[in-house]
């Protein structure tokens, strides 16, 4: 199921989820991941958080996290525990996030993904996702959505 971020309930579970599957990909400092940590609950209060649960009052098992700017969706994190990888969980949480932004005009998305993690830049590639450029200073590819138009 497929619910909104409770932050007493969900974060610590986010948060571990950042810690194993995200930060391991991150070609930044450890100073600078701590620093990051400790801004974690406020960027998530800043944009729009969603979890895969196996029920309703369960932990997650997955998260999505972004923001909308005007027409663009800017997918921030993602993540799938590897217990539950290849169960489309990510597959979905991407569609409710396309869907959600396309029902508030957004008409592109975009992300980011770490040069070291290939397995990512896969997923959103299958997803119709194309890579816009590679940007050196934060060793991350960016990739672009074209969003259906909704009227």
């Amino acid at each position: 199921m497929i619910r909104y971020r409770r932050p007493r309930q969900d974060d610590p579970v986010i948060i571990d989820l950042i810690e194993k599957e995200l930060v391991p990909y991150s070609h930044l400092p450890p100073e600078e991941i701590t620093a990051i940590f400790k801004d974690i609950p406020k960027r998530l209060a800043r944009g729009i958080t969603l979890v895969a649960s196996p029920y309703y009052e369960a932990d997650p098992v997955a998260f999505i996290h972004f923001m909308i700017h005007g027409e663009l969706l800017y997918i921030d994190m993602m993540a799938v525990a590897p217990a539950h990888r290849r169960q489309q969980l990510g597959k979905t949480l991407m569609s409710q996030a396309e869907s959600y932004a396309g029902a508030r005009g957004c008409r592109r998305a975009k992300v980011m993904v770490d040069q070291g993690n290939p397995r990512a830049h896969t997923f959103y590639r299958k997803l119709g996702y194309k890579t816009i450029r590679y940007i050196d200073q934060s060793e991350c590819y960016e990739l672009e959505k074209q969003l259906p138009v909704r009227v």
